[in-house]
């Protein structure tokens, strides 16, 4: 059940569809894909679906197809060809102008009975992703394709595929031979998708080793390759991966294989470059009018504002499971009714408060597990909620089991009032912080990175290090291992988001600058947000509004249009252990967006106590558009 809610939400995250009237709000801007590859994703194409609520949210009309491609071609889009991509790639033939490649998954029949003839009419190619394994489906058996059982009649055949390969309209990619669907990711029981998954043995109570995670993988995708070769007489040169779960292990496994180009759905549109793994596609579901395709494709996603809810996994535990269950439904309940676009889950445990980690939690090579439950509560939070899960962690505060090796790979400070943390100068912190990062991922489904508060660095520290400068040195030092770890994520999550955390004083003065190591502009050059600490009680102020104002003034300063810095408000005074009322904190961001700011997070959020109240976070929080309840 679980992968079919992520595939719900999938959809809806990827594609918001909008009513006409939606699109009459604003007017076009250029086209989303004027400046690179649009890529489209359908699926099922059929005479009868319904224009709102039908059972199969991928199906589309025969009717809204035709208008879809009349649309694109009276538009200036120009359809191309798989091959054309890659000749384009490696320097050949440019593209022609506001190119779009059309792309159709699972190999259903309705490839052969309704879009190929049109394809044909149209002359435009298309690029067919089958699922091998189902094409070999053997009679009596069912696919569980979600609003009905499939059968092998449901899906192509190796006649009609060798017939549409042979039009040359259509060229073929596998979908794996048989990986499209979820395995068990953790002993909670959670499924997610078998491509990226090490899968949980509840027998052994193990995971999948890498060794036989790499040979699964290998496996399938040889056999897919193999079995269109045999039944087709061609070789695939792309891998469309399923639910858009890949990392960089399965692009090299499809690339050795003989499929340099693969297809994700992260994005709108993509440059063309030599390296065509990852491809963004564009999902079209909910069965659009052209008006609606127009609008989606005309939408300018970044104005798009992110409102995101830090959340303290540390309150979601409890070592009686059956208090844990009921902590993590009380924190998915109340984000759905929220609403928000993402969340910043903790993945390490500060039992203690002090801000640095004891422990984590998920596997890992280096701090004791507490309990194995990120990978849970984000892929519940993903698919229960629809939201956006952004894992957070630690950039250097790590309590190492060792007290001796712990001691002497800490930053000798003579602050004795900070957080502690690892000297990241040092080869060997650096490749346990690396591999802290990459045994996240490998265990865990997430979408990004908040890099937590614990990144600074008093002048007083690690004197070895340049001077701050005009340039910024030690600021810099600080975001490259940061990117470092990044990266050493990606390899497993690819095209991660990045958010750091930055204390309000380093904008506010910015001779600060030096005592933090944190600088606003070179943090917005190095990540996609900052999550900037708006926390006037925290920093003492006397007239929290006016604060706040200033500190708009000299974040434009940096961000003139607030395109990247998110306001992250408190919504506790941790000197009196108060919430803020929710009120005033609705006014504040009332306050803060009359100014130009788009982007707000807030921390923490009680979702044990309820606190700020629902209705509060839902009109300061929600990404909805009516973010009430309707009664």
């Amino acid at each position: 059940m679980d992968l079919k809610r992520w595939t719900h939400w999938l959809l809806l995250a990827l594609l918001t569809v909008v009513l006409p009237a939606q699109a009459q709000q604003r007017p076009a801007v250029l086209d989303a894909a004027d400046n690179g590859l649009l890529v489209l994703s359908y699926h099922d194409i059929r005479d009868e679906v319904a224009e709102r609520g039908d059972p199969d949210a991928y199906a589309v009309s025969t009717q809204n197809f035709a208008a879809h491609l009349d649309w694109l071609s009276a538009h200036g889009y120009h359809p191309v060809s798989l091959s054309q991509l890659i000749t384009a790639s490696q320097g050949g033939t440019p593209l022609p102008p506001k190119p779009v490649l059309l792309t159709f998954d699972d190999g259903l029949r309705s490839v052969y009975s309704k879009v190929f003839p049109l394809l044909r009419a149209y002359n435009y190619p298309a690029l067919v992703a089958v699922i091998t394994d189902y094409v070999d489906m053997p009679a009596g058996r069912q696919i569980d394709y979600g609003y009905r059982p499939f059968t092998r009649d449901d899906f192509l055949t190796w006649a009609q595929l060798r017939e549409m390969q042979k039009s040359g309209l259509i060229e073929l990619a596998s979908h794996t031979d048989n990986l499209h669907h979820g395995v068990q990711s953790n002993p909670q029981g959670n499924s997610t998708p078998a491509v990226i998954t090490r899968i949980y043995d509840p027998t052994r109570k193990t995971y999948e080793t890498a060794a036989e995670y790499e040979a699964r993988l290998r496996a399938d995708l040889g056999r897919s390759v193999e079995r269109i070769e045999r039944n087709v007489g061609v070789s695939p040169k792309a891998i469309v991966w399923p639910y858009a779960a890949y990392n960089a292990l399965s692009n090299d496994i499809a690339e050795q294989l003989g499929m340099p180009v693969s297809f994700d759905l992260e994005g709108r549109s993509t440059p063309v470059k030599p390296d065509l793994h990852g491809l963004a596609r564009l999902l079209v579901t909910n069965n659009p009018t052209v008006v609606q395709l127009a609008y989606e494709l005309r939408r300018d996603v970044e104005r798009d504002g992110m409102r995101a809810l830090q959340i303290d996994l540390d309150a979601v535990y409890d070592a009686d499971p059956l208090q844990q269950g009921k902590n993590l439904d009380a924190l998915i309940d109340r984000v759905k009714k929220i609403g928000p676009t993402h969340v910043f889950l903790q993945a390490f445990a500060d039992p203690d408060g002090n801000g640095s980690a004891d422990a984590l939690y998920f596997p890992n090579r280096h701090l004791p597990m507490r309990a194995d439950l990120f990978n849970r509560v984000a892929w519940q939070l993903k698919t229960r909620a629809g939201v956006k899960v952004f894992a957070w962690l630690p950039v250097l505060g790590y309590e190492l089991k060792d007290p001796a090796i712990r001691k002497a790979l800490a930053i000798e400070s003579p602050e004795s009032d900070g957080i502690f943390r690892l000297d990241f100068t040092r080869p060997q912190v650096r490749r346990i912080i690396d591999d802290i990062y990459e045994d996240l991922a490998i265990n865990s489904y997430f979408e990004g990175l908040l890099f937590h508060d614990d990144a600074y660095l008093r002048d007083t520290e690690l004197t070895q290090l340049p001077p701050e400068g005009e340039d910024g040195a030690r600021t810099q030092a600080l975001i490259d291992f940061t990117l470092e770890l990044r990266n050493a994520a990606q390899r497993w999550r690819p095209k991660l988001g990045t958010v750091r955390n930055l204390y309000a004083q380093p904008v506010l003065e910015p001779q600060s600058a030096s005592w933090f190591a944190q600088r606003l502009d070179l943090f917005n050059k190095a990540y996609d947000h900052t999550a900037l600490m708006a926390m006037p009680w925290m920093e003492g102020s006397r007239s929290p509004e006016r604060w706040l104002d200033r500190l708009v003034v000299a974040v434009k300063q940096h961000d003139p249009q607030l395109s990247q810095t998110m306001f992250e408000l408190q919504t506790l005074d941790w000197r009196t252990g108060k919430p803020i009322p929710g009120d005033r904190l609705r006014a504040q961001i009332r306050r803060l967006q009359a100014q130009g700011v788009r982007h707000f997070a807030w921390y923490p959020d009680d979702f044990i106590a309820g606190r700020p109240s629902t209705y509060d976070a839902r009109a300061a929080m929600s990404a909805r558009s009516f973010p009430y309840e309707e009664k």
